[in-house]
């Protein structure tokens, strides 16, 4: 495993501090196992065994495949399955915890899947809530910042309580409006049938484990600076998102699961700061050490049009209620993701 992986599954744990033993003989469910963030919990765990867990916790991988993702989590605790959650899942032994990470966040992927996208977060939702509901299990469950819409400035930085400027009819509205519908199917499993499900709405997050193939701005960057070719920026890159390192997020979506209230929403990212692409890529030419040059582009055929122009989260409510505080600098964040991917990334 990458020293800067290593590092940050240590750093995670750092954070969770006594919270982590409750995962101890504990049976967790990580559906999207073999996605960005699905890896990233199945490390954590693994890490959490070799280091910390006196009575090791057991994991059991979901994903489909569908975005082509060839790895799969192995380890000795770990066990995968190869399932598509729009179909009924039976797990025979105990459950404790289930999280629901799978879902078609690559705005090139659900342009190529539209269909899908919407059953991951609703079929595939109802699935995973069933699941919860038979074993008791507390469960988490992935929404997205892009609910949000595109919000007005009165609205910047967006609470959880704001109910959002979204189009049910346009490019990206499979992702946005079917991951509103699975928050939904939370709030009313929560209410209805007593299953212990919180929601993250995670905003803008990086870091080692994004495949070279996401089509998201960072990997893309990151390929660029590998191959030695210009970045690549769309329509004006003036839209602005602030970015959360992996580390903070995945402390994050952690808390909230051990400690968030059921049926309720969290905002995990950063505050800030909030910047444009373009600043984006000059700080990522600061860290770098060398000039990077840019290039303009309209946005391509395969990438969904309609971009929300400003994404910035009010972490209020998670601070108070979780504890949780981002730690990670964009700099810092930079540097770390930047000397894995130089590595990994194969141009």
């Amino acid at each position: 495993m990458h020293t800067v992986l290593v590092a940050d599954l240590d750093a995670i744990i750092a954070r969770l501090g006594d919270n982590a033993a409750q995962f101890a003989g504990k049976t967790i469910v990580v559906v999207g196992g073999s996605g960005f963030l699905g890896q990233q919990f199945v490390g954590v765990f693994a890490r959490l065994n070799e280091t910390v867990l006196e009575q090791p916790c057991e994991v059991i991988a979901i994903d489909s495949l569908i975005t082509g993702a060839a790895k799969r989590p192995e380890g000795e605790h770990v066990r995968f399955i190869e399932h598509d959650i729009r179909e009924r899942l039976d797990i025979s032994e105990k459950v404790n915890f289930v999280i629901h990470a799978a879902g078609v966040a690559s705005p090139v992927y659900y342009r190529q899947y539209p269909i899908e996208t919407i059953e991951v977060s609703t079929l595939g939702t109802r699935t995973i809530l069933e699941l919860a509901k038979q074993h008791g299990a507390r469960s988490l469950y992935f929404s997205s910042s892009e609910i949000y819409g595109d919000p007005d400035a009165a609205h910047l930085p967006t609470p959880e309580h704001y109910r959002g400027n979204v189009a049910c009819l346009g490019p990206r509205a499979c992702y946005d409006e079917s991951k509103r519908l699975g928050e939904t199917l939370c709030y009313i499993h929560a209410r209805y049938f007593d299953t212990h499900v919180s929601i993250v709405r995670p905003f803008n997050v990086y870091g080692p484990g994004m495949r070279e193939n996401d089509f998201r701005v960072l990997p893309n960057f990151a390929k660029a600076i590998k191959t030695g070719g210009p970045l690549t920026v769309y329509a004006s890159g003036k839209q602005t998102r602030t970015y959360c390192y992996g580390v903070d997020a995945l402390t994050g979506f952690l808390l909230t699961l051990l400690k968030g209230r059921a049926g309720e929403a969290y905002n995990i990212g950063t505050s800030g700061p909030e910047i444009s692409v373009l600043q984006l890529a000059d700080i990522l030419e600061r860290v770098h050490g060398k000039e990077l040059p840019r290039t303009f582009i309209d946005y391509p055929d395969t990438y969904p049009g309609d971009e929300p122009q400003r994404r910035c989260p009010d972490l209020e409510k998670a601070r108070r209620e979780l504890g949780y505080r981002p730690e990670v600098s964009i700099e810092d964040g930079l540097r770390r993701y930047l000397d894995w991917a130089l590595d990994v990334y194969t141009g």
